[in-house]
């Protein structure tokens, strides 16, 4: 008798928790839907991490504790699964052509989204602004040759958000037809940013180059000349895909070679910068007189901001003008953010806050809510 009414009991429990289930995967739903208007990934190390500490802590009994933990986990990868379902659709713009670095960023980003490519940043800048796509993965700096301008300029005219930053380490290869030797290669093809990361390479080797609109774009131009003394500088997945061989590995001058991502996309998220490591990323032009920046600057260390990244741009409508684009440590959504930001715009002609992230690593996906 003892047994049964256990069972009984076990499965009384088990109809509340199914309704319980259904609930929880409804709120599932809600966040993969929140995730997918704001650009951001589904995984979250940290955030799972912070939800099995709280709440393994509601158990007291320290043996039943593990197994809570256990059934934690479980529930997790569950949520998981069925935000990745939710989400196959997603749409991810890219320039370039499949191959390319910013191809291989996005799948390692959004791994259940659909890539789709467009021939320059600007065209997918403007796919995520019209609803065509979702969101859009676009370097926005490169750790030897410094930063993408185009992107930078979209970031300043255009109206998406930037609700993540990604880190990808990138190896460039000499690639060449099947059959060519290194001895055989007169001229080089890349992108000029792949150009600029093995520069040292090229003049060492005496290559005359050639610039395309990217990386993979250049390995597809080699593999249909099909001339043995004309070789591409991209990735080893580019080479897979175009059939060519690699001639030479690791030919960037710089190791460490990294390529930092940003996510754009029609929402804001502004909780992605609300813990440490969090940072927002600020545009903003001066008046045209004598301290304008240095009063721009000392404002905003006078909050007590500290600036990672002060760059400047020229402003395409005005000659000799220039915009100034920063990064700066922080929650811009805190109230002494609201009114250092209220303060800038009493000295400065445009304030604009195009973005929040955590620095995260695209080799190991996204990171952000």
């Amino acid at each position: 008798m003892e047994l049964n009414e256990a069972r009984e009991k076990i499965r009384q429990i088990d109809g509340e928790m199914a309704k319980l289930f259904v609930s929880r995967m409804e709120a599932v739903r809600k966040i993969a839907e929140y995730k997918r208007a704001h650009g951001l990934p589904i995984e979250d190390k940290e955030q799972e991490a912070r939800v099995i500490e709280g709440r393994s802590a509601l158990i007291g009994d320290p043996e039943l504790r593990s197994f809570y933990v256990r059934f934690l986990s479980g529930t997790i990868e569950v949520s998981k699964s069925w935000q990745h379902r939710l989400n196959e659709g997603l749409r991810v713009a890219y320039s370039g052509v499949e191959g390319a670095f910013a191809h291989v960023a996005s799948k390692r980003i959004f791994p259940d989204g659909t890539a789709v490519s467009y021939p320059s940043f600007e065209t997918a800048y403007e796919a995520v602004e019209s609803g065509e796509c979702d969101v859009a993965v676009l370097p926005i700096e490169n750790s030897f040759a410094g930063e993408v301008g185009q992107v930078l300029d979209l970031m300043f005219s255009g109206g998406l958000y930037v609700n993540g930053v990604y880190d990808l380490s990138v190896t460039q290869n000499l690639l060449g037809v099947p059959g060519a030797k290194l001895s055989d290669v007169k001229t080089v093809v890349s992108h000029p940013q792949a150009l600029s990361q093995c520069g040292a390479y090229i003049r060492a080797n005496g290559f005359k180059t050639e610039t395309a609109e990217n990386t993979a774009l250049a390995a597809k131009a080699v593999a249909e000349k099909n001339d043995v003394s004309v070789a591409a500088i991209a990735s080893s997945e580019t080479a897979d895909l175009y059939g060519l061989t690699v001639l030479d590995h690791d030919v960037n001058e710089s190791k460490t070679n990294t390529t930092r991502f940003a996510v754009f996309s029609r929402a804001e998220h502004p909780a992605s910068a609300s813990r440490d490591g969090g940072a927002f990323l600020l545009l903003f032009t001066v008046k045209d007189e004598v301290g304008g920046l240095a009063t721009a600057i000392n404002l905003i260390s006078a909050y007590n901001f500290n600036l990672r990244v002060l760059r400047s741009r020229p402003m395409k409508d005005l000659p000799w003008h220039y915009y100034f684009y920063a990064e700066a440590e922080g929650d811009a959504c805190s109230e002494n953010a609201r009114r250092m930001i209220a303060a800038l715009r009493g000295v400065c002609p445009m304030v604009k806050v195009a973005g929040h992230y955590r620095a995260a690593n695209a080799e190991q996906g996204g990171q952000s809510i």
